[in-house]
């Protein structure tokens, strides 16, 4: 693979853990996954948001860091590169919408300590979908907690990853829309996916695709 550290990103139900465990098992990656399952406010934040949002994210801050941190000091001689499934500036986009904002401007102090030592991808692929198929794709996953998941949520949600990736200069992106395409099923999706990866030119800042 040519990048060291690739990093799948997108809204909620976008494939981001599928692609990136596709991607470490083709290419004999190292694979991180979020770990959501051990975060024990998730259940309760959707049930109510208002009361549970702040340890919520702290919680997720605290674990994406925990991870990413370990990453950039370890070696591993048996994988070819390393591929996670979420990056670490989610956490600062995800408390930007739902926390109250004198709890934002704590979180944010930490977050900013934390942001400057973790490690960066290489790369960074994000991944589109449009609000039907992410629902849909929501459904499909069952997960209870989530079933009740807005369309404006997960629209919030994607404005704040757009304006985000817009003006960040601290990695490449490359953003793939997957709104009609199914790159688990179609191998011709995914190997358009892994040849954008492959040819993806270094000096470019951020690069956009429909597939198919």
């Amino acid at each position: 693979m040519k990048f060291d550290f690739l990093t799948i990103e997108g809204n909620i139900g976008s494939g981001k853990t599928s692609l990136a465990k596709k991607i470490a098992s083709d290419f004999n990656g190292k694979l991180i996954l979020e770990e959501f399952a051990d975060n024990p406010f998730l259940p309760k934040f959707y049930k109510n948001s208002k009361s549970n949002a702040f340890p919520l994210e702290l919680f997720f801050m605290a674990e994406r860091f925990n991870q990413l941190s370990g990453e950039k000091s370890e070696i591993d001689l048996f994988s070819e590169f390393t591929v996670s499934d979420y990056s670490f500036f989610k956490s600062k986009l995800f408390a930007q919408n739902n926390l109250e904002q004198d709890e934002l401007n704590l979180f944010n102090r930490l977050y900013n300590i934390m942001f400057s030592t973790v490690k960066k991808p290489d790369l960074l692929i994000y991944l589109h979908a449009d609000i039907e198929r992410l629902q849909e794709n929501i459904k499909i996953r069952g997960r209870e907690y989530e079933q009740n998941i807005s369309n404006n949520y997960l629209k919030e949600i994607e404005k704040k990853y757009f304006d985000y990736l817009k003006k960040q200069n601290d990695f490449p992106v490359l953003m793939l829309d997957v709104s009609k395409q199914n790159f688990i099923e179609d191998d011709k999706i995914y190997n358009q996916i892994i040849t954008e990866i492959k040819e993806f030119e270094e000096d470019v800042r951020i690069k956009s695709l429909i597939l198919g």
